[in-house]
């Protein structure tokens, strides 16, 4: 996205600049004339108050003394006159289009992204952009999820368009607000990541996002380990501690290179990825219910079954032919991206 009128500012807030410029560079030379004109007789500042109110058109007579006795100095008037009018006028209107294009688009523009946000509906809201934010925006966006970003810092959000170069749903405003949340659509949200900087604001948001949509799956980042158990007590379905799985991470690629290399290959698709870890619910009316996984289709669509997750959170891992699926269930496959939304189709029914 562009953000907002962010670009169309910037052109207008140049166009200021120069301006001011071109007019500064008039009135300098305007005093300059008259001084020199004068051979000193005259002060700057008179020199200067002369110029200014030529410029300005005020109808003011010359107030130097003298100078109507002297055509050089009324030459310098008419130049101020033919010049400083027209860098006045430009001058004029690159404020005016400043305030146009920054406050008016900009209403214009945030109109336009509210009705965009209250026509999403099983979207992700991301609270926080920071540098854990910032690989959550991007990995969404790589797999089409639809998301609305919630951060305070707008220099961030306008980093982010700029990096995505294309439309960002975002709400600029605190993410512990309710009214914040409510903008970005919390209510019809399938889902929200709490990634803000500090413990105590995940927290927050945890509880207000919790309270707002009773269904939404929150995940939740946690600074200190400690946090953990009162993210979850606030409503929190996952806790995610950056600072250990970097830790875990570090290790394990220090200890088993090959197996982290193929689990970052089969958790995610894209990139030129073919085959990935897909989760698929078994709802009651799925036609699977009831039969063992040796009676489904699922290894003929080319699918492995790894792991089945129970309704009562247990695991059942690399489940053999006999095991009988029930309601409820959660079914850990691995399977080629181009059969995936076919594979669940099949479950699901």
């Amino acid at each position: 996205m562009k953000l907002l009128f962010l670009k169309s500012r910037r052109g207008a807030y140049g166009r200021l600049m120069s301006a001011a410029g071109v007019l500064a560079a008039v009135v300098l030379m305007g005093a300059a004339g008259y001084h020199m004109v004068g051979d000193g007789r005259w002060s700057w500042f008179d020199c200067f108050y002369m110029t200014v109110i030529t410029l300005s058109t005020v109808g003011f007579a010359e107030t130097l003394e003298g100078m109507n006795e002297m055509p050089e100095a009324r030459a310098v008037t008419v130049s101020l006159i033919i010049l400083g009018s027209g860098t006045l006028l430009y001058f004029i209107s690159s404020l005016t289009a400043l305030i146009v294009e920054g406050d008016l688009q900009g209403i214009l523009r945030r109109r336009s992204m509210d009705r965009a946000i209250g026509a999403l509906s099983r979207h992700v809201i991301l609270c926080g952009i920071g540098t854990t934010g910032w690989h959550i925006a991007t990995e969404l966006r790589a797999v089409g999820v639809p998301f609305v970003v919630v951060d305070a810092d707008r220099e961030r959000l306008d980093e982010l368009n700029e990096e995505f170069s294309d439309e960002l749903l975002c709400v600029c405003g605190d993410a512990t607000d309710d009214h914040v949340l409510d903008l970005a659509g919390v209510q019809r949200a399938r889902g929200v990541i709490s990634a803000l900087n500090d413990d105590k604001s995940n927290l927050f948001v945890t509880i207000s996002a919790r309270a707002l949509n009773p269904t939404a799956r929150i995940v939740a980042k946690s600074i200190e380990p400690s946090t953990e158990p009162k993210l979850r007590r606030a409503g929190a379905d996952a806790v995610v501690a950056p600072n250990y799985i970097g830790g875990v991470r570090l290790f394990s690629e220090m200890v088993s290179p090959k197996t982290v290399a193929f689990l970052d290959r089969i958790v995610q698709f894209g990139g030129g990825i073919s085959v990935g870890l897909e989760a698929i619910d078994v709802p009651d009316e799925s036609p699977l219910v009831g039969k063992r996984l040796a009676e489904t289709d699922i290894r003929e669509a080319g699918a492995l079954v790894v792991a089945v997750h129970r309704a009562d959170g247990d695991y059942v891992y690399n489940p053999g032919g006999e095991h009988m699926l029930q309601a409820g269930d959660s079914l850990i496959a691995l399977v080629e991206a181009k059969d995936a939304i076919e594979l669940r189709r099949s479950i699901q029914g």
